[in-house]
């Protein structure tokens, strides 16, 4: 039975339905779940929520606890709406044009100019509705990204991958716009920052680095000055370079004072980073990425149970992976598998002995007749053995 209650009435095994206010103010990575402890209706109490719908049943009531109440089902992963192959050319196309956007977003900035918010809308709402239609699509594209224009491409990268992350928390079309707006302009208030500081090859001085860290405030500014954006287009901006245990900055804020788009803006921002070449330091495969994330969450930087999220979207192996299989090849993995994790569809670079193939082949380690099956034996360095793969990612490219 659904009925409204008040959050002192929330006990032990009800399942909430709906609260007073939005979601995405709530630390909750789902928009209903059931209560398994009692920290959950602190957090719920904490986020400010009064009163809050609720499916419960007499046994409940009676007793006062649900505490043996079974948990919520595992959800299985959905089915994408269209194949990755038929869905890939319109991403291609989307994030060509989310890139340019974004380019003329920074540079109106620049010069001063107001953004032209029809702009950005018209082309989220691409990304997002290709998310839609196929999740992997778009994000395989993020390992797709030049030295020259690092700023622009991260900009687009962070978007699509919180988008990602969005869909695959149950976010609907309205949240989604929010968040990929929100991302693809985190980074604007570097505009505001001097270019001898924003493009200094090197570390920042302590001075320099307090001016740098004013892009968060700058961004949030420029976005809270712009005509139909609300406070929750300004979120990404401001609290993305926040961490969950107060040592972040603008404002030092803990995890409870934290929007969940701001939680998942920290994590695909610091993914697309740490992964990205820059005249500073050379970008780490995206499994050590992964890795380095999980020590954040670990260490209470950022949210460990939202990094497990990001895993499940981009895989144990991220597309863009160069890895070695158990029959000697070098492989690069090119599409993830959602139903068998550890078995993407790689494309192989060389052979057994280590040659290099002059036509690379595509192979589904998830759906293989030869015996035994060929697995992925270990993570390797593409630029330790020469290898760029982006050039078999994106045959344009090349």
């Amino acid at each position: 039975m659904r009925k409204r209650i008040s959050i002192d009435q929330l006990k032990i095994g009800m399942k909430v339905e709906k609260l007073d206010r939005s979601w995405l103010a709530t630390p909750f990575l789902r928009h209903r779940f059931t209560i398994t402890s009692s920290e959950q209706i602190t957090q719920l109490r904490s986020s400010g929520v009064q009163r809050l719908d609720v499916e419960t049943d007499d046994a409940c009531q009676d007793s006062g606890s649900c505490a043996s109440a079974i948990p919520a089902k595992v959800e299985e992963p959905e089915s994408p709406a269209i194949p990755f192959a038929e869905e890939l050319p319109a991403a291609k196309q989307t994030y060509r044009a989310a890139k340019l956007v974004i380019q003329q977003a920074m540079e109106d900035v620049r010069m001063g100019r107001a953004l032209n918010m029809e702009a950005v809308s018209d082309v989220v709402g691409n990304m997002a509705d290709s998310i839609l239609r196929n999740p992997d699509a778009l994000t395989s594209l993020t390992r797709l990204k030049q030295f020259d224009e690092y700023t622009f491409f991260h900009s687009v990268n962070t978007s699509a991958l919180a988008l990602s992350v969005g869909k695959h928390l149950g976010y609907e079309r309205a949240s989604l716009l929010q968040l990929g707006t929100g991302t693809l302009l985190h980074d604007i208030g570097k505009m505001l920052i001097p270019v001898e500081i924003l493009n200094k090859p090197g570390r920042y001085e302590a001075n320099e680095f307090e001016i740098m860290k004013q892009h968060a405030l700058r961004g949030a500014e420029i976005l809270s000055n712009t005509t139909g954006l609300t406070d929750m287009f300004l979120k990404p901006a401001l609290e993305h370079h926040e961490r969950v245990d107060g040592t972040g900055y603008p404002h030092h804020r803990f995890k409870i004072d934290i929007s969940q788009f701001g939680l998942i803006a920290a994590i695909v921002d610091i993914y697309d980073a740490v992964t990205s070449d820059r005249c500073y330091h050379k970008g780490k495969t995206p499994h050590d990425t992964l890795q380095f994330l999980y020590q954040l969450g670990a260490q209470g930087h950022v949210d460990g149970t939202l990094v497990q999220q990001f895993v499940q979207v981009v895989g144990v192996y991220p597309v863009g992976s160069c890895v070695s299989l158990s029959t000697g090849e070098t492989a690069i993995v090119k599409q993830f598998n959602h139903e068998a994790p550890i078995r993407p569809l790689v494309v192989l670079v060389t052979d057994e002995a280590g040659r290099r193939l002059a036509t690379p082949i595509d192979l589904d380690l998830a759906a293989q007749r030869r015996r035994p099956e060929q697995t992925i034996r270990s993570i390797l360095d593409p630029t330790v053995l020469g290898i760029n793969p982006r050039i078999y990612l994106d045959k344009e490219a090349a």
